[in-house]
């Protein structure tokens, strides 16, 4: 999807009201011919939750929506196996590549009160990863600790953002404006709150870029409603 899509698509999360701004947050913005590109980032220590709920809503919206929505799980580096946080291991056959991405979720994972723990904490002491992160042009989406990665590059400072509330005060240390929402969308960055909030962040993507149907959709199909309110910008 090209870049101006996205500027499209933000459009569905600026809050709106009524009129015209109700008919496009029911308006899909991606197509087959120009579908949305999403890439879920595997590393050691990963939340099973946090990847495989997105993954999950993602593959069911792309089936559902004939092509308009394609989602990929990737490395950080090279493909390889992936040990989760309790033990599965993943074989994941991409390395991220940003380029080949519209919206990039980066997942939590590992134990984010040991600064020298595998898993998300590991990522925010990669600085090399941490520049690709920042420099990459994509919807930046967090779940859960993930958000914390997003943040050691310096993509949240300023921003409005919801994480795991046990790293929610240094969020703020971060210089990110806290919201005690489940999902908070402030255009090209999109945060959860919380393990589970994987599933309520992915289908407000389906939503913002399939439209409602599709969210429903899939809604329908997992027997799950989503959870709390998402805050938009």
């Amino acid at each position: 999807m090209e870049r101006r899509g996205f500027l499209r698509a933000s459009a569905l999360s600026v809050g709106m009201a009524g009129g015209l701004g109700a008919l496009a947050a029911a308006a899909p913005v991606a197509s087959a011919a120009d579908p949305v590109r999403v890439q879920v980032l595997m590393f050691d220590g990963v939340e099973e939750q946090d990847w495989a709920a997105p993954a999950e809503v993602f593959g069911m919206a792309a089936g559902l929506s004939g092509g308009a929505l394609t989602a990929t799980l990737v490395t950080t580096g090279r493909p390889g196996t992936v040990t989760c946080n309790f033990g599965a291991r993943v074989e994941v056959g991409q390395g991220w590549s940003p380029h080949a991405a519209d919206v990039l979720v980066v997942p939590g994972g590992g134990r984010y009160s040991d600064p020298g723990s595998v898993g998300v904490r590991r990522l925010m002491a990669d600085r090399g990863f941490l520049r690709r992160l920042a420099d990459a042009d994509v919807l930046h989406v967090g779940i859960c600790t993930g958000v914390m990665a997003l943040s050691a590059a310096g993509l949240t400072r300023g921003r409005n953002a919801t994480t795991h509330h046990r790293a929610k005060a240094d969020l703020a240390a971060a210089g990110a404006t806290v919201v005690d929402a489940r999902v908070v969308d402030d255009g090209d960055l999109v945060t959860g709150g919380g393990v589970t909030s994987g599933l309520d962040v992915a289908l407000w993507l389906v939503e913002r870029f399939l439209g409602a149907r599709s969210a429903q959709q899939v809604e329908t199909i997992l027997e799950y409603e989503r959870r709390g309110t998402v805050w938009r910008a």
